[in-house]
């Protein structure tokens, strides 16, 4: 039996295909697209799915929708209800997408699969679970763990904001619900907006920003202190209110109300695009330590409601990293298992589990490895005849390894050197990262590769750190991190053995002096507070991906690796070999690797691409 699950329509559209439990293929629409944040109905992710499986619509079990619109048009409304007369100019705004679009989304959805094949409408099961079930389903389904407490944090669905559920082995059990307008997710997008960034998508920098802030400064215990004195009140529970005198985002067009936070924090909102000061880098400090506190506080009270050991997390404040390392040093639970998709993305895969499980009552698959997942690694995949068409369309000259021994030799001896490589393998991640299929590689010892990353290669900010990926079987001999990270969810702290000694007027330098001072031996992937954002290999899940990393640590006594997105800022993750190829001419990267063949820039012809993708930076 298959189910087809569907997310769409808010943002980050995704489409994720189950045959009796099993995960076949998953993916986001923005791949295909190239339109950054699609909200489009995923009508190519769809496509890939049913390909995948050689399913048509009509072999369907079921199609699963990953939250209920219905209930979201009743927050909608009785949300204006209570805040009139305010909003009107909102309220105006949506009402017409709700009364033409999304409050008839069964027929919206059908329309749209009808775009994909013909199918008998009468016989296709559409089935609505809520949106957090959704998140909650897509983390406990795929963790190999029998019992979890649960714990889903993220914007909004429908009401819920957060909720705790318990799951035994088939079942998810939901304990409680924080409900709309008080939001951990929407308190953090508001900052995210304060400080000049895009909501649903800037929070990442934001999060990156946060270590520039002065961990001792009055000015973050002052900023602390306001948030949890006035914006927010934070039970011990972990449940929070938000005041919503300084709020914009429940009638508004607006995360937050301007002229109320500039009285508040004594600080402009600042514009984007323009120069991050101290201020703002102790502002976001100060929200990421409130939300690391509010988290921490959820986690042990789902501790405390479902009386398990083991905790699962989805939702897209799950996505905050820094977050999850400092609940894995609480020691609060034994295992804990995060959604490598934890955004709404995923909650395609929750929608088509909860299907299966839940409504369909069928029993849970476990294996003997990490997780159901497959490392992640259930996208698109490309054949050497289509890496040797792309060549021929732009007569892109290649080398070709023999093996993968001498690919994985030569690609870590061009690292070694200094030089920046795209790298293109197998199917493409699900999820927010690239964890070895879609990636670029650099050398993680070289003090200018941060730098050179950001400003040559990616385009973006040049506080924005760089994530390392490390041997499965090395972790502990360069980060202190109490369990695996394969899907670069969690922090971890670089080794004192391996940090250089900080001046005692460190805190005080201006940005960018702290920004390059060499913190330790790998400087490429040591943030400011000495933290990184690991993503561990295993052999077993990316076998070529730990070759290349074992092949670069004989030569260079490190098993670590920088690696981040193979896109530059505004762009989505490359997905084909011709996403790859235009990535690679139009920024500074040396060398182009996909499948057995190593494409060198010196010897490509010069030419640009015009941008194929939409959507603003971020």
């Amino acid at each position: 039996m298959y189910i087809l699950g569907i997310s769409a329509f808010y943002h980050d559209s995704a489409a994720a295909i189950l045959k009796n439990g099993e995960i076949i293929a998953a993916a986001h629409e923005e791949r295909f697209t190239r339109k950054k944040h699609d909200a489009g109905f995923p009508k190519k992710a769809v496509e890939f799915c049913l390909r995948q499986a050689g399913k048509r619509i009509d072999d369907l079990a079921a199609v699963a929708f990953y939250d209920k619109p219905f209930l979201k048009f009743e927050r909608l409304l009785e949300t204006y209800y209570n805040f009139a007369p305010k909003g009107v100019k909102s309220f105006i705004t949506s009402m017409p997408v709700w009364m033409k679009e999304k409050l008839f989304l069964k027929k919206l959805i059908l329309d749209e699969l009808k775009e994909v094949q013909d199918f008998d409408k009468k016989k296709l099961k559409l089935l609505f679970p809520e949106h957090h079930l959704s998140h909650a389903a897509s983390a406990f389904y795929p963790s190999n763990l029998e019992d979890a407490a649960i714990l889903t944090i993220d914007g909004v669905g429908e009401w819920s904001t957060a909720s705790i559920c318990h799951g035994q082995d088939n079942k998810i059990k939901i304990l409680k619900e924080l409900h709309f307008p008080h939001s951990v997710g929407l308190l953090y997008s508001a900052f995210t907006y304060y400080v000049g960034f895009r909501v649903n998508s800037g929070e990442y920098k934001l999060m990156g920003l946060a270590p520039y802030g002065n961990p001792d400064s009055v000015a973050v215990k002052k900023y602390c202190d306001i948030i949890t004195s006035e914006l927010v009140d934070v039970s011990e529970d972990g449940s929070v209110w938000l005041n919503q005198k300084y709020f914009n985002y429940a009638v508004g067009l607006t995360m937050a109300k301007d002229d109320a936070w500039e009285k508040l924090f004594g600080l402009k909102k600042r514009a984007p695009e323009s120069e991050v000061t101290q201020p703002y880098c102790d502002l976001a400090l100060a929200i990421q330590q409130v939300t690391e506190d509010i988290v921490c506080k959820m986690a042990r009270h789902a501790k405390e409601l479902a009386g398990s050991e083991n905790l699962c997390m989805a939702g897209g404040v799950a996505l905050n990293c820094v977050a999850n390392g400092k609940l894995l040093k609480q020691d609060i639970f034994k295992n804990i298992y995060i959604q490598p998709a934890a955004g709404d993305a995923g909650g395609a895969l929750g929608a088509a589990y909860s299907a299966w499980h839940i409504y369909l009552d069928k029993p849970r698959i476990y294996t003997n490895t990490y997780d159901l997942m497959q490392g992640a690694f259930l996208g698109p995949e490309y054949s050497n005849q289509e890496i040797e068409l792309l060549s021929k369309k732009y007569d892109a000259p290649f080398t070709q390894c023999e093996n993968e021994d001498e690919l994985c030799n030569a690609v870590a001896r061009i690292i070694s050197e200094g030089k920046v490589v795209g790298w293109v393998q197998g199917k493409s991640e699900w999820g927010p990262r690239s964890l070895g299929n879609r990636s670029i590689l650099a050398d993680p010892r070289n003090t200018e590769m941060q730098k050179r990353l950001n400003l040559k290669i990616k385009y973006r900010e040049s506080f924005r750190p760089f994530a390392p990926s490390v041997l499965e079987e090395d972790l502990n001999h360069y980060f202190d991190l109490s369990q695996v990270s394969p899907y670069m969810l969690l922090i971890g702290e670089v080794k004192k053995e391996l940090r250089n000694e900080l001046p005692s007027n460190y805190h005080d330098l201006p940005l960018r002096e702290k920004l390059y001072y060499l913190r330790s031996s790998l400087p490429a992937i040591t943030h400011l507070d000495f933290s990184a954002r690991v993503q561990t290999v295993s052999k077993t899940t990316n076998p070529r991906f730990h070759k290349l990393i074992k092949a670069f640590k004989e030569i260079s006594g490190m098993g670590v690796i920088v690696n981040t997105s193979f896109n530059v800022r505004g762009e989505p993750i490359v997905n084909s070999p011709e996403d790859a190829y235009r990535c690679f001419i139009n920024t500074e990267m040396d060398f182009l690797v996909m499948g057995d063949y190593v494409f060198d820039k010196t010897k490509q012809s010069e030419r640009k691409f015009e941008n194929t993708y939409s959507g603003a930076l971020d």
